[in-house]
């Protein structure tokens, strides 16, 4: 996804104006990366400023366990799970945008984190 950066959120960002931050984390990359577009399209429809989204560094959990308890114990299998994370600002939320973030429906296994800066 391309990001979205104009020379209003660099001006915005220098004094001091409020913002959102919006932290999306899933398992699946392709669904978190539907959830982000349906939260830029959102928020587009309601002439807000978009910053991004800036993916973060995905968090990779690793799990060894014993593959028998009994004759090969010295054999082992290793599972993952994958985090995959992206941000969101929008500077100077209206309180229609607000309002239509909070009432958005994302599909399940997408967890949303929202603070205001």
């Amino acid at each position: 996804m391309a990001t979205t950066k104009t020379k209003k959120t660099a001006e915005a960002a220098k004094s001091g104006e409020v913002r959102l931050r919006i932290r999306v984390r899933a398992y699946e990359n392709k669904v978190l990366d539907n959830s982000v577009k349906q939260i830029m399209d959102t928020a587009l429809r309601h002439d807000a400023v978009i910053a991004g989204p800036t993916p973060l560094p995905t968090e990779i959990k690793k799990y060894t366990v014993n593959r028998s308890p009994f004759i090969y114990k010295n054999t082992r299998e290793q599972f993952e799970i994958r985090v995959h994370k992206r941000v969101i600002d929008i500077l100077n939320p209206g309180a229609k945008t607000i309002e239509a973030l909070t009432s958005l429906s994302l599909p399940s296994g997408v967890e949303v984190d929202v603070k205001m800066m």
